[in-house]
């Protein structure tokens, strides 16, 4: 014969797997963390921020082993703006599959990590207005190479499953498209001849420019690609969302972000 307590804590474990509770009909479950909002975050006296910690040069280490780049800035600034010191951060450093959990799960206020802003991401959190535009972009280090159409009929290696696949169709119709693992592969590809062009993240690419100074980025960028902050969805965070974008729209007006990301060696929109 079955007992009470049998029967109840399957249906309580389904109930959870559900989204709901066995007391009462049908109430939500309610997430055991939630983000912090603009008035917590200023009783607490410090934003606590996700970022990037290997995209250089947006978030990295340097040799002394501190973050830097440009979205450690724009935290830094974000922080005087708000608490009134640019040293009122807590830095978590984010692998890509955690960059909208750790707000979503409240383990960061807000994330500054490499985050394009799609429609899909907009249905799980808010996202800011932006501080960058990146976009795919191409990395040479033939001197012959100087303009897009110069890689008609030639090799270039793509990312797996990549965005770029489809802009590079697009732009470079007889282009033959090599399909690679990984940054690393690229490159190998590239030094052995195999391929002429490597195609990526403008942002990441400039960092690769900066690691190996015998490539250049081959500009404009092929498409345009906003990169946000992300913040916690809901009402209650209405006057941090309403903060953040109003104090991006005037460093944009200002022309700060352009300084910082031409100081970071990204490049600009033509």
């Amino acid at each position: 014969m079955l007992s009470f307590g049998m029967v109840i804590k399957p249906l309580m474990l389904l109930s959870t797997v559900l989204g709901f509770s066995l007391m009462g009909a049908l109430v939500p479950v309610l997430p055991l963390f939630a983000a912090a909002d603009f008035q917590t975050i200023q009783q607490r006296g410090r934003l606590i921020v996700a970022v990037k910690e290997d995209v250089r040069p947006l978030g990295f280490r340097g040799a002394d082993g501190q973050l830097q780049g440009l979205e450690i800035e724009v935290a830094q600034r974000l922080a005087q703006e708000l608490l009134g010191r640019k040293d009122a951060v807590e830095w978590q450093p984010v692998g890509n599959q955690d960059r909208l959990t750790a707000v979503i799960d409240g383990k960061a206020d807000i994330a500054i990590a490499h985050v394009t802003g799609t429609p899909l991401r907009a249905r799980l959190v808010s996202l800011s207005v932006p501080y960058y535009l990146d976009g795919t972009a191409l990395v040479v280090r033939d001197a012959s190479v100087q303009r897009l159409a110069d890689l008609s009929k030639r090799s270039i290696a793509v990312l797996d499953g990549s965005s770029a696949i489809a802009i590079l169709r697009y732009r470079l119709p007889e282009a033959n498209l090599i399909s690679v693992p990984s940054y690393k592969a690229a490159h190998a590809l590239l030094e052995k001849g195999d391929a002429i062009a490597f195609a990526g993240d403008a942002t990441v690419l400039a960092g690769w420019v900066q690691e190996f100074s015998a490539y250049r980025l081959l500009t404009p960028t092929l498409s345009a690609e906003p990169l946000c902050i992300v913040m916690p969805k809901g009402v209650q965070y209405t006057d941090l969302h309403t903060r953040i974008n109003q104090i991006i729209a005037r460093w944009t007006a200002e022309g700060w972000l352009q300084e910082r990301a031409a100081y970071w060696g990204l490049p600009g929109r033509e």
